[in-house]
């Protein structure tokens, strides 16, 4: 939205300068984006006069000028053929950049003779292209700025252009009026009232109007003047200044009065050329789809189904609230015109112009939704301006439909502004500040305007009072604390868990992602999801159709897309919820890690290798240890089919509480997920780590035990499929007080031990607490640790 500060000026009395008005824009919610101020680039540009012009003595076209400047007299060389005695000119001097010609000027010599300056025309200071001679002012004393003597005799020249950003909710700053009633509400000056003295009407208007019963909910109200004997031409220079200040291109009176009223009131109007109007009825009606229309701009549309047209005997003759036809335009030839103000509706101006692929000022301010109640006003203003402009006779004036009723009221409480915004406002200023703004106060009820759909509640209503406060004002204060002394925990212990999660996993090297919680079927079947319970009813695509029953789906997909952007290793991981049902609660968080490829890049250590169920298990245990996990848990078979069924884990506190899942993904899986392997990875559920006993944050006393630990080693022979993880478990079970840890150290298969039949050696690390072992006491844990192992594996001690 683009508008000039005399613009302004019409409707707001002030005194404010550009700076002090762009500030208070911006402050109030209409963000100024730029401003274009021509004084700027002539702040420096003095008043001269010439007092002797001379022929210069090696030049035919050439003078040397006696030039009178604030600075005593001075030479300069000059070449206009209007260079003479007596004349007043604009002087730049020695240090003036000139932006016409883009060129700091110095002392110079032209032919020999010294030049202390220059004489400036019009085009050298971008004030037009007349570049003929030195501009001559009528008035003005030496030394005065050329800036002040345009702000008095031209000052459509130095008239500053402001472009501010308007957003959807504020159709009412769409026109300069409504702009110049938030600044006199800021208390930046005095809005000037609207009036205007109707047209009297001369004759019964020729041209009637219909709306089809099924459109008048997009269509409601159309209000139409016929004027007669109209001379269209070129608009008065002050309307085309103000239209090509703006972007906009003077076209003709009868147009132009229709942009002007556009920008000026926010008042979308059209004019027909009336006797271009084929029968003596304008039907608006629901396009049925398919019918065509030549626009304004010269190209050719086909209407969507619904959209509203606006036709004649002939066809369409206009897109209602988008654009208008060309066969009826007015051109300058026009003497009998058909002024048009109506009121469409926003949403259906809005697919209009989207399915039409129409963008124009009409369109931007009906889809905002402008002021209905000043429709017919919007139209007077028009027959006025337009009689008084280019003569003529009214005619009545023809309507159909109803003003849409907006009317609506909210209650003021002055109380809310506190507790709403935190800002203390006196009650009278806030009653005074609705008032500014065009509220109507009944009591302690505020009836909003027909110009703010945007107000639709009290709090919108101390929205208001608070912006033209200024939200600058907010100071900013501590909540009060609850309770004295240091304040109790903000996070829950669950919080505290992910985000400690969340810290660990990035510290060992993975890179958190943000995924999706919506994934194909295709997915979803594959991670034990897709059912009708997780289907999403109406799903923005094909691919986003189930809610997640894991995380992995979206890491494996994210890890696919940058395999084939050409990065074949990466360490992936993510905290979310998984979904198991479509019902509130039906969820759990989960962290998942997700290793593809090699560990680092190749180099001449061969240090490089893939990744495999190892890494997996590691950074899982770091992020469960992280989270206050027990050390001492079990590691179990029989997870899901998704993880390879030979190569994974689950971490359990016993066969029903299992902590997380680590492994190997399953081949099938990478295949369907286009994964090149290897992928291993981890899913780990906060959530069913136990609660530590005390609530206390702080640490208990480190134990560290102050008796000697024995490790005593073991190897069995157990039939080749017994895994090492149940001898393992079995002799960490053996004596669960002394038993401090179990780990394998060795493996043989074949040899002497036959086929089929492998050995495990194991190191058990046993740890006293309250006295020394014995021999004895440890041959007895040691036949207990044998007696288990034997029964678990069906193995025997190698001798």
């Amino acid at each position: 939205m683009k508008f000039t500060l005399s613009w302004l000026k019409e409707h707001l009395e002030t005194t404010a300068s550009v700076h002090e008005i762009c500030e208070a824009l911006t402050d109030l919610g209409l963000e100024v984006e730029g401003v274009e101020n021509p004084a700027e680039k002539l702040e420096r540009f003095t008043l001269a006069k010439v007092k002797s012009a001379e022929q210069h003595p090696d030049a035919d076209r050439l003078r040397v000028c006696m030039v009178q400047t604030d600075e005593g007299e001075r030479q300069i060389v000059c070449g206009a053929p209007n260079a003479r005695e007596g004349i007043t000119v604009v002087l730049a001097k020695p240090g003036d950049y000139v932006p016409g010609i883009d060129v700091t000027l110095s002392v110079g010599k032209i032919r020999g003779v010294e030049s202390h300056g220059m004489m400036a025309s019009e085009r050298e200071l971008e004030l037009s292209d007349e570049h003929d001679g030195i501009i001559e002012l009528p008035s003005g004393e030496v030394g005065q700025k050329f800036t002040d003597w345009l702000a008095e005799n031209a000052p459509e020249k130095v008239d500053p252009v402001i472009e501010i950003a308007i957003t959807p909710n504020r159709p009412d700053a769409l026109g300069v009026h409504g702009i110049a009633r938030d600044l006199a509400a800021r208390g930046l000056g005095t809005l000037k009232p609207l009036s205007v003295d109707p047209v009297p009407a001369s004759f019964p208007c020729p041209v009637s109007v219909t709306i089809d019963a099924d459109t008048l909910d997009q269509a409601p109200v159309f209000y139409g003047r016929l004027i007669k004997g109209v001379r269209n031409g070129p608009s008065p220079v002050w309307l085309q200044q103000r239209l090509k200040a703006i972007g906009l291109r003077p076209i003709s009176f009868l147009v132009d009065v229709t942009n002007w009223f556009t920008y000026d009131l926010n008042r979308p109007l059209h004019v027909f050329d009336a006797d271009k109007i084929t029968g003596s009825t304008l039907r608006l009606y629901r396009a049925k789809g398919g019918e065509t229309l030549t626009g304004l701009d010269e190209k050719d549309y086909t209407f969507p189904e619904g959209a509203t047209v606006i036709a004649d005997a002939e066809g369409p003759e206009s897109i209602a609230g988008v654009m208008g036809g060309l066969r009826t335009g007015c051109s300058d030839e026009t003497v009998n015109v058909f002024v048009e103000a109506a009121y469409f509706d926003p949403i259906r101006t809005a697919y209009t112009g989207r399915a039409m692929k129409i963008n124009s000022d009409a369109r931007y301010r009906f889809e905002r939704g402008i002021d209905p109640a000043f429709t017919p006003d919007g139209m007077e203003h028009a027959v006025r301006m337009i009689v008084d402009h280019a003569g003529g006779a009214a005619s009545e004036v023809v309507t159909a439909g109803a003003v849409p009723d907006v009317s609506r009221a909210y209650k003021l409480d002055t109380d809310r502004c506190s507790s709403l915004v935190g800002m203390d406002i006196p009650a009278a200023t806030q009653s005074a500040t609705l008032e500014a703004l065009g509220f109507r106060l009944e009591g302690d009820m505020a009836h909003v305007p027909s110009w703010r759909p945007d107000v639709q509640g009290e709090a919108d209503l101390v929205e208001e009072v608070a912006r033209i406060a200024s939200l600058t004002r907010l100071q900013g204060t501590p909540m009060p604390r609850p309770r004295p002394g240091v304040p109790a925990p903000v996070l829950t212990p669950m919080q505290k868990r992910v985000q400690m999660a969340r810290r660990t996993t990035a510290a060992l090297g993975y890179n958190e992602c943000v995924t999706y919680s919506f994934i194909d079927r295709k997915a979803a079947t594959l991670f034990g999801g897709g059912d009708d319970a997780t289907m999403l009813e109406n799903p923005i695509s094909s691919e986003m159709s189930h809610m997640r029953p894991a995380l992995l789906p979206g890491l494996l997909q994210a890890a696919a897309r940058n395999q084939a952007r050409g990065m074949p290793d990466m360490a992936l991981f993510e905290v979310g919820d998984a979904f198991f049902g479509g019902e509130p609660g039906e969820q759990n968080t989960v962290v998942t890690g997700l290793l593809v490829g090699r560990t680092a890049p190749k180099d001449v250590h061969g240090a490089s290798r893939p990744v495999d169920i190892y890494d997996a298990k590691a950074d899982a245990e770091a992020v469960l240890a992280a989270m206050g996990a027990p050390a001492k848990v079990q590691i179990l078979r029989g997870a899901e089919a998704w993880w390879h069924p030979g190569r994974h884990g689950k971490i359990c506190l016993g066969p029903k509480k299992v902590l997380g899942v680590f492994g190997e993904l399953h081949p099938k899986v990478l295949r369907a997920l286009d994964v090149k392997g290897p992928a291993v990875g981890f899913t780990l559920w906060p959530e069913e780590i136990p609660l530590p006993r005390r609530a206390d944050p702080s640490r208990g006393a480190l134990h560290v035990p102050d008796l000697q630990a024995v490790e005593r080693d073991f190897a069995f022979v157990v039939d080749a499929d017994v895994e090492a993880l149940t001898l393992v478990n079995a002799a960490a079970g053996a004596d669960k007080a002394l038993i401090d840890s179990v780990r394998v150290f060795d493996e043989f298969v074949g040899g002497s031990l036959g086929e089929g039949k492998k050995s495990l050696a194991i190191t058990v690390r046993i740890q006293p607490s309250d006295k020394t072992l014995t021999e004895k006491d440890i041959e007895a844990v040691g036949g207990r640790i044998v007696e288990k192992v034997e029964k678990a594996t069906g193995g025997q001690l190698r001798g």
